[in-house]
């Protein structure tokens, strides 16, 4: 089956020239060029992708982003002009899985889009299906997790976070080694990446996110989860 993906921008060059990269390796790619166009394409087709731009008309990047957020987990990857690490974080924190700063090689987005998807669509042994910690259940294969029993939606960032971290309960990991594990050892951003990661993930899963009983941090180190 065709790797479906949904392009938004409101250059529609760029649009064009990703769309034909795409198609040329087999994806099947519709596109909208406003905030609120791609927002109602989302709620009403099955994306494995989403590339979203920051900068767009009626509603912006962040926004339909923070919406989507609400109901589903589809991967995002953001395209922004601005070069500023805070339009980056601020991506991050409201559920985008990656950036990429414009001007951009079409060759290096076709990497990151099939890094993105080899992590979404990664699946562990069957022996170790599933984690059951107290409140707290893991299941490896469907890339799912519940708290109480009720299901919480997680990103593929957060979700590789808290595989990582939950299968080697008391292990710490540095930030910088979680950050080449889980997003990459070419991955260009920095070790906050992590921290906001760790943070949203806290608020998901955590029974109260400011004193943690999960995910713990080693001061001046980094974290680990506690079983």
């Amino acid at each position: 089956m065709a790797t479906k993906v949904l392009v938004v921008d409101d250059e529609k060059l760029i649009v064009k020239g990703i769309r034909l990269a795409l198609t040329q390796d087999g994806m099947e790619v519709d596109t909208a060029y406003d905030g609120d166009e791609a927002f109602y394409m989302i709620q009403a087709k099955q994306y494995d992708l989403v590339i979203l731009d920051v900068m767009l008309p009626k509603m912006d990047g962040i926004q339909v982003c923070q919406q989507v957020r609400e109901f589903s987990n589809v991967p995002i990857l953001m395209l922004t002009a601005k070069s500023e690490d805070m339009d980056k974080i601020l991506g991050l924190e409201y559920g985008a899985d990656d950036y990429m700063t414009k001007p951009f090689n079409i060759l290096e987005l076709k990497a990151r889009i099939k890094a993105i998807l080899r992590r979404t669509r990664k699946l562990e042994e069957p022996s170790e299906n599933t984690g059951d910690f107290n409140d707290l259940r893991v299941d490896y294969d469907a890339r799912r997790v519940f708290v109480k029993g009720q299901e919480v939606s997680l990103t593929a960032k957060e979700f590789d976070l808290l595989d990582l971290l939950s299968r080697n309960p008391g292990k710490v990991y540095s930030r910088d080694r979680l950050l080449n594990v889980v997003w990459g050892m070419d991955y260009p951003g920095d070790i906050r990446t992590v921290d906001v990661h760790v943070r949203r993930l806290r608020e998901k899963i955590e029974p109260n996110p400011g004193d943690p009983l999960y995910i713990q941090t080693k001061w001046g180190v980094g974290y680990f989860f506690k079983a």
